[in-house]
């Protein structure tokens, strides 16, 4: 832990304390979007899982369509799990000058069972779509995002979650993979104190209000870790919190299995949120005006990656 702390306290830059900002014209649109993306998948589509296999088809054929109507190239990952047909959406916007060069930006859309999975993960999906929606245009690298399958049980941590099916094939294929940013629950603040916890004894070092995003990353990664946390803290006035060990919770773990260096941007989920895998984790329990300021900077960080 003190190997831990002492690389918290170099990297750059402080989190932002004070009054939020008021949104901006671009904000209160983005807010918008990301409400619209997340009623969409948590209410109108519903839980998606193998177990639901026709909400998670639709859920897949959205993804599909939105991509393509940003003007990305899209495919299908098809492969099979619990005996049911199941896909990651892939979609691309080839760089100009270093197109073998990807930044992967990645939020899984299935939801757990018996849940309609508003903040886990519509908002990372929300999130995702807003950063396709933010590249239109190329840009000197390729930018790739992956809408992944099967990031809940029973498939987390196997072969047969979507992004260990991903990694291992960009691995297979020699990818240069530059960076992985996984949009892993992006909605869910609060101001009071005591409403954040964590893992003993993290809560030594860190706020105890729930009103931040965190940057996760394990050794290998700290170097994406430290220019992400740099760029969010210089362009985006918003409290941020950053740590670097080895916890794999969602998909940025295939890309570690993988030995790329990928980081896990969240709210914390269960650490924070009481509506966490519950049928309660609907779409009015989210605060889509911090949401949207929070995928501002994530759009910024994914700016700086493809130059």
């Amino acid at each position: 832990m003190s190997a831990q702390k002492s690389i918290h306290q170099h990297i750059p830059g402080r989190s932002y304390r004070g009054e939020l900002p008021p949104l901006t014209e671009d904000e209160i649109s983005r807010a918008a979007r990301l409400r619209q993306d997340v009623v969409t998948h948590a209410f109108d589509i519903g839980e998606r899982n193998t177990g639901n296999p026709v909400n998670l088809a639709n859920a897949a054929e959205y993804l599909e369509a939105r991509f393509l109507g940003l003007g990305y190239a899209v495919h299908r990952e098809t492969f099979m799990a619990g005996g049911v047909s199941v896909a990651n959406i892939v979609a691309e916007k080839k760089g100009r000058a270093q197109p073998e060069e990807i930044v992967i930006v990645g939020a899984h859309y299935d939801a757990p069972p018996g849940s309609p999975g508003a903040n886990d993960n519509a908002s990372g999906v929300a999130g995702l779509l807003e950063i396709a929606y933010g590249h239109k245009d190329a840009s000197q690298r390729t930018l790739r995002c992956v809408a992944f399958v099967n990031e809940e049980p029973p498939y987390f941590h196997t072969e047969l979650m979507g992004s260990r099916v991903h990694a291992r094939g960009c691995r297979e294929r020699r990818d240069k993979i530059k960076a992985m940013l996984c949009l892993e629950c992006l909605g869910c603040y609060n101001d009071r104190p005591g409403s954040q916890i964590y893992l003993p004894p993290l809560g030594r070092w860190y706020p105890d209000r729930a009103d931040f995003i965190a940057f996760c990353s394990n050794l290998r990664s700290y170097p994406l870790l430290r220019t992400a946390t740099r760029v969010f803290r210089t362009t985006t006035k918003f409290p941020s919190e950053r740590l670097v060990a080895g916890i794999g919770w969602s998909d940025h773990w295939s890309f570690w299995r993988e030995r790329y260096r990928a980081i896990m941007i969240t709210d914390t989920a269960f650490l924070r949120n009481r509506h966490y895998h519950l049928a309660t984790d609907l779409p009015e329990t989210l605060d889509y005006e911090r949401m949207a300021q929070v995928v501002g900077g994530i759009q910024r960080i994914t700016d700086y990656l493809l130059r």
